[in-house]
């Protein structure tokens, strides 16, 4: 009997090694599968046709709390000053010297003082493509801010953010230790998450997403191993010759850390005013659908569509920089 009862333990041992060891092989495999890059996204890459750069401040840095150098531009407040300062947040593969510039030059010429971030993984900041940990770009801009605060101590400030930026910035309205930092949030052409029906398809061709090696990371996680983190799991569709100033690929921690949490959850736990301006012509956003997205869930969000303007012409197009930088302008004390 004690034989029997034996051999039935070590048959059940056999299976469920077995079977642990079928989910090891299918979760190796599908981390291993390989990353495919999206082609050039052309309305992207000729965004910066036009552009004045002979404005574009030279890149400063501060020290974040790892030691890490984080880059970023100042731009002073030209002509009478509004007494409000914004802080920008870049798009996704962007940085702080790339198109945004037209905006946030317009921003700052209507008297508020303006910082656009090198957000961690991008332009002069670290690694690129790639961060230590989920959270730290909330660390970063809290250790930003207070670098600021050493000298506009009192400054009433406005953030921000396009498109993936735009995500990371409402995850950051939605953050206890950071919601009273900013008197409000402004959200340009914004990614919502990836549950969002405000997305495109791969966001109309800009970002290929490996999703058996992102699943494969989440499972792992799931069963308490933190592992290859590291790995990219976004490929983004730039030119294959922009890697001076531009970023190819996310890592699986960067990817989660620059967005939302979930629009479902960020969005209830603002706490100060958002306002949406989408482009009615976005090719990788639904932008008729934002209102009736979050203003379900918080009906205070004020949304804005602006006519005739692009993804990228909503920080490149005359007509779409001078309605935001005329918005922040007038309504920097956080009026919604």
């Amino acid at each position: 009997m004690a034989i029997r009862l034996l051999r039935g333990v070590l048959n059940g041992l056999k299976w469920a090694l077995c079977a642990v060891g079928a989910v090891a092989l299918i979760l190796a495999a599908m981390i291993a599968t390989p990353l495919q890059r999206p082609p050039e996204m052309r309305s992207v890459s000729d965004s910066a046709k036009g552009i004045d750069w002979s404005t574009l401040p030279a890149l400063e840095r501060f020290q974040a709390r790892d030691g890490t150098w984080i880059g970023y531009r100042h731009y002073p407040p030209g002509g009478a000053a509004t007494g409000g300062g914004a802080i920008f947040i870049h798009g996704s593969s962007g940085s702080s010297g790339t198109v945004n510039h037209a905006l946030t030059h317009a921003i700052a010429a209507r008297g508020v003082e303006t910082w656009a971030l090198d957000i961690r993984g991008h332009g002069g900041s670290g690694t690129r493509g790639d961060i230590g940990y989920v959270g730290q770009l909330e660390d970063d801009l809290v250790d930003f801010v207070a670098h600021l605060r050493k000298t506009a101590p009192d400054l009433p400030l406005t953030l921000i953010g396009h498109s993936a930026g735009a995500g990371f910035s409402l995850r950051v309205a939605a953050t206890p230790i950071m919601q009273d930092m900013f008197v409000r949030t402004v959200l340009l052409a914004p990614y919502l998450g990836y549950d969002a029906p405000t997305n495109r398809p791969d966001a109309g061709g800009w970002a290929s997403i490996d999703l058996p090696r992102f699943f494969g990371l989440t499972a792992l996680r799931k069963l308490g191993i933190d592992c290859c983190s590291q790995l990219p799991v976004l490929a983004l569709a730039v030119p294959p010759t922009s890697a001076k100033y531009l970023v190819s690929t996310y890592s699986d921690r960067l990817t989660r850390n620059f967005g939302t949490r979930g629009y479902r959850i960020d969005l209830p736990a603002t706490t100060r005013p958002v306002t949406i301006f989408g482009a009615a012509e976005d090719e990788m956003m639904i932008s008729d659908k934002y209102a009736e997205t979050v203003q379900a869930i918080k009906p205070s969000v004020d949304v804005k569509i602006i006519d005739g303007i692009n993804h990228m012409g909503i920080v490149t197009q005359p007509k779409a920089i001078s309605v935001i930088a005329e918005d922040v302008a007038t309504r920097g004390g956080g009026q919604s």
